[in-house]
């Protein structure tokens, strides 16, 4: 049984390790503030869930993965709830949502497709 729970857990720390990376090039990648905002905010919640997930995993049940419960709980309201008001924040002050699509290689460029 210890085999598949530090199988399992290797699983949720890799895929939670994967969504935080995956969520590092979005901010790299992504030129606008929404949708660097957008990577963030999903990918730290993703991510860092997976971990917190894994490392419970390994707690047992203990006073340890109560707080671990608790830190997750805190991360599911707070992170969405932040992104939000940071995204509100920055159009309330004028920052525009650009809506146009770059051209690419195959696109006649116009939004109806």
């Amino acid at each position: 049984m210890s085999g598949a729970l530090d199988i399992a857990t290797a699983v949720l720390l890799v895929a939670g390790g994967f969504f935080c990376i995956v969520g590092g090039v979005g901010l790299h990648r992504f030129s606008e503030f929404y949708q660097r905002t957008h990577a963030a905010s999903v990918t730290d919640t993703a991510g860092a869930g997976l971990m917190l997930l894994g490392l419970m995993l390994q707690g047992g049940l203990s006073m340890v993965t109560l707080k671990l419960l608790l830190v997750l709980a805190f991360l599911l309201f707070s992170s969405p709830a932040i992104a939000h008001a940071l995204v509100k924040a920055a159009h309330g002050h004028g920052l525009a949502l650009d809506l146009e699509i770059e051209d690419e290689p195959g696109r006649d460029g116009d939004a109806a497709g």
